[in-house]
């Protein structure tokens, strides 16, 4: 069984790219160390992940850097040989499914804002501390 599930905060806006075949987007988290030893300094890993699709486009359209983000997916491992012909080894967590993780109002101090680029707000938090989905946006969710 190949599953994981992380959940950190953006280290800076997602970018949405594409193929010819799929959308797809590149991001790291800052994932905090549950334990940390003496004299360490590293208190978060930084793993690469990806998203295609839906889930890369959902991402891209309603997170931005400093957001924590739960996801859950796969590791991958791949490798390429680069310009000077050294053997390049890449891990990357694939993240299949993604969810918000904290409201809009508990995200807004940490270096964020929306972006300026996405055409829809943000969700919002309503009164019962759930987020608010706005209108319209049910055909464009990737778990529907």
């Amino acid at each position: 069984m190949n599953k994981i599930i992380l959940v950190g905060r953006l280290t800076k806006d997602p970018e949405l790219s594409a193929t010819q075949k799929s959308s797809y987007v590149r991001f790291n988290l800052a994932v905090d160390r549950r334990f940390k030893r003496d004299g360490d300094e590293v208190t978060a890993d930084f793993p690469s992940c990806i998203a295609w699709g839906k889930t890369a486009e959902f991402i891209d359209k309603y997170f931005h850097k400093g957001m924590r983000i739960g996801i859950v997916g796969r590791i991958q491992t791949g490798g390429y040989t680069n310009r000077d012909g050294q053997k390049v080894y890449t891990t990357d967590v694939v993240a299949e499914e993604v969810e918000f993780v904290e409201s809009k109002n508990s995200s807004s101090g940490s270096g964020g804002g929306n972006g300026g680029s996405r055409n829809t707000p943000p969700p919002t938090t309503g009164d019962d501390g759930f987020m608010n989905i706005p209108d319209g946006i049910d055909e464009e969710l990737p778990f529907n």
